[in-house]
């Protein structure tokens, strides 16, 4: 069965720097050799982000790149901004406000602190309930 994981910021260390919940959640799956990808809201936060995986942790080595070059099927953290076309992977971290598009075993939903922008993740609950997706939620 399929899983929908939502994470919602809490802890003032996300709170102030949420795109960090998003590098250590890639930090999990490409330590656990899950390729994965990250759909992101913009070509700006795609770029904050994949500067974010080179510094966040200096012990930490992280593969990742800005889709859309003929690396992307080798490279196991792609950074997916809105117009870029991927093969599906595994495993999906999630930004934007609209469900993950394509075949998946599990999707990570990163929910901001902020109570406004958390109405679509309510709705995206919702949505992967109806379809089947086992669903949880984690306080980060």
């Amino acid at each position: 069965m399929p899983r929908a994981d939502f994470y919602l910021i809490d802890k003032p260390r996300f709170r102030n720097d949420p795109l960090l919940l998003v590098c250590e959640l890639a930090k999990r799956a490409f330590d656990g050799g899950k390729p994965t990808l990250i759909l992101v809201r913009s070509v700006d936060q795609a770029d904050q982000l994949d500067e974010k995986l080179w510094e966040f942790d200096a012990d930490a080595f992280i593969p990742h790149q800005i889709a859309g070059d003929e690396d992307d099927a080798i490279t196991p953290i792609l950074i997916v901004p809105p117009d870029a076309q991927t093969a599906d992977r595994i495993l999906v971290i999630n930004l934007r406000d609209e469900c993950a598009p394509g075949l998946f075993e599990r999707v990570l939903e990163v929910v901001p602190a902020d109570e406004g922008q958390r109405l679509g993740s309510r709705e995206r609950w919702k949505t992967y309930k109806a379809v089947g997706f086992e669903v949880n939620k984690f306080d980060m």
